[in-house]
């Protein structure tokens, strides 16, 4: 703020300049200013060479659309970037704008020349008295990019530790409120392997054409097309759900195998510490191929393989989850039934431990 005072001071040189205070272009933090100013200093000297001798330096623009207000007289040069100047009152000299336009308004009057780059010098009832020039075709004066910097193995290793920790606390909120959902899944995994994986790419590769499907049907009616922006979140959401929950699936089944049931006293304990062992074994091998972020080729290939691994083990999950529908369906529910219709011919026998005895139902014809 205090650098942009003393500019404002020297190149205005009045008192009646402090009255278009208001009027600089967009004030930004010291560090972005420099490294604009610099960048600017190169693209000045690159227009200078090319037969514009008589620009402004750097530290006379400012970033940012600026007005000059009606009314008003100040000496120039005034010159902006990255914004455009509208002149409403009187500039004493010349006008230029590099990324903007020019725009001299109605009862405006600018004495000198007027020069834009990357846009054009607009005269809306105003009067130039010098030259007037556009270079549509300049490049347009924009901030310096900061370099994206690779991730670091330790920043890679904290990404892993955090999908970790999601995929842990999602476990437990479906082991506590959906467990039996899960249950349903697991058995469907533990039926048929190969099933699930062929089906599951199938739903991969029909999850946007359902979508469009589903989009179209809606649209049908006004009513539907409302509901269209409604209906693709919940479809999103649907989506990812049974995605996480085939994983989970996977997961716990994974840590079944390699796990036995000794020190759990509940099948609950049992279930919870099968997940967590599947979910560390994922994390495993993604945390290996974090560890080797330093090396390009021996990480890009472990990181492969954890791709690979992940997404056979979500493509299984959830050919599982659809087949299972969620884990609504069970596997051996229709059995469970008709073995207790079975039995439902016993008479349950009394506390007094007296038995009492009955005849099965037999069908005769007659």
């Amino acid at each position: 703020m205090r650098a942009l005072f003393v500019f404002a001071t020297l190149a205005l040189g009045s008192a009646s300049t402090l009255a278009q205070a208001q009027n600089q272009g967009t004030k930004r933090p010291a560090a972005d200013s420099a490294r604009d100013t610099a960048q600017l200093s190169r693209e000045l000297a690159q227009q200078r060479a090319a037969g514009e001798k008589y620009l402004p330096d750097a530290e006379q623009f400012t970033f940012g659309d600026r007005t000059i207000q009606a009314g008003t007289r100040v000496d120039g040069p005034i010159a902006v970037a990255h914004g455009n100047l509208d002149v409403f009152g009187t500039v004493n000299g010349d006008v230029v704008a590099l990324g903007g336009d020019v725009r001299v308004h109605k009862g405006a009057r600018v004495t000198g020349d007027a020069w834009a780059a990357a846009g054009k010098v607009l005269i809306e009832g105003g009067s130039v008295d010098g030259g007037k020039r556009s270079i549509e075709g300049a490049p347009t004066i924009v901030s310096a990019a900061q370099p994206r910097h690779p991730l670091t193995t330790w920043d890679s290793i904290k990404l892993v530790l955090g999908w970790f920790a999601l995929f842990a606390i999602i476990g437990i909120g479906v082991m506590i409120f959906t467990e039996a959902n899960l249950d349903g899944v697991v058995i469907a995994l533990e039926r048929g392997f190969a099933r699930s994986f062929w089906i599951g790419l199938a739903g991969e590769v029909l999850i946007l054409p359902a979508l469009l499907v589903l989009v179209v049907a809606l649209a049908i009616t006004i009513l539907g097309v409302l509901l269209i922006p409604f209906a693709i979140v919940a479809y999103v959401i649907a989506a990812a759900g049974l995605l996480t929950l085939g994983f989970l699936a996977v997961a716990r089944l994974t840590g079944r195998a390699i796990t036995s049931d000794r020190g759990t006293t509940t099948p609950r304990g049992v279930h919870v510490r099968a997940l967590m062992i599947g979910l560390i074994v994922f994390g495993a091998i993604w945390m290996l191929a974090a560890s080797f972020t330093w090396s390009p080729v021996f990480g890009a290939i472990l990181r492969a393989v954890a791709i690979a691994i992940t997404w056979v083990a979500a493509t299984v999950g959830l050919g599982a989850t659809i087949i299972s529908r969620a884990g609504t369906q069970r596997a051996g529910a229709i059995g469970s039934r008709t073995s207790t219709d079975e039995l439902a011919w016993q008479t349950p026998t009394p506390v007094t431990g007296v038995a009492a005895s009955s005849r099965r139902p037999v069908s005769s014809a007659r």
